[in-house]
């Protein structure tokens, strides 16, 4: 005799579709909890990873066109150098070209930087003061150290009005160039 025999229950038609009722309900709420959730958690997780995974994939291809674009600077920076005099110097550059834009008795002050290195590439810098010049004078001056030729670009440039005679101006130019 089984063990089970000794507890028959009889049930009313009302009372078995309660336990009926209450039975479905554990078992709905357990799958809920136990397949349900889960398998939303997972879901929202996947999502989140994939959206990092596209940022970070988007980052490498931002990163790959720097590097590619780096590279074609890289490349053209050697073609430069190797058609640049081999005795070029950025400080007597800079003189000349202030003698041709007719500024070299303006020069204030020429004060040559530390090169610093730059990847595989030293950059010598030289910072001069342009004193009492008129606007088309700068121009021309800038036009004429703007040297892709020579590897050579303004860095930094500051223009105020000169304080003796508001006509002219006062020009502090911060040039670079790469050897």
């Amino acid at each position: 005799m089984s063990p089970w025999t000794k507890f028959k229950i009889k049930l009313t038609k009302r009372e078995k579709y309660y336990v009926f009722a209450g039975v479905s309900f554990i078992l709905i709420f357990l799958i809920i909890q136990f397949a349900l959730f889960p398998f939303f958690e997972a879901k929202a997780k996947i999502k989140r990873s994939v959206q990092t995974n596209e940022r970070a994939l988007k980052e490498i291809i931002l990163l790959s066109s720097e590097y590619k674009a780096l590279g074609k600077d890289s490349k053209y920076i050697q073609r430069a150098l190797a058609l640049r005099k081999k005795d070029f110097a950025l400080f007597s550059f800079l003189e000349k070209q202030a003698g041709r834009a007719g500024v070299k008795s303006n020069i204030k002050h020429m004060k040559p930087s530390t090169s610093t290195t730059t990847g595989s590439y030293k950059e010598s810098s030289v910072e001069m003061n342009l004193e009492d010049i008129t606007l088309k004078q700068l121009v021309n001056y800038l036009y004429f150290v703007e040297s892709p030729e020579y590897l050579v670009r303004i860095k930094r440039l500051s223009i105020k009005q000169s304080t003796g005679n508001p006509e002219f101006l006062t020009a502090l130019i911060h040039v670079i160039t790469y050897q």
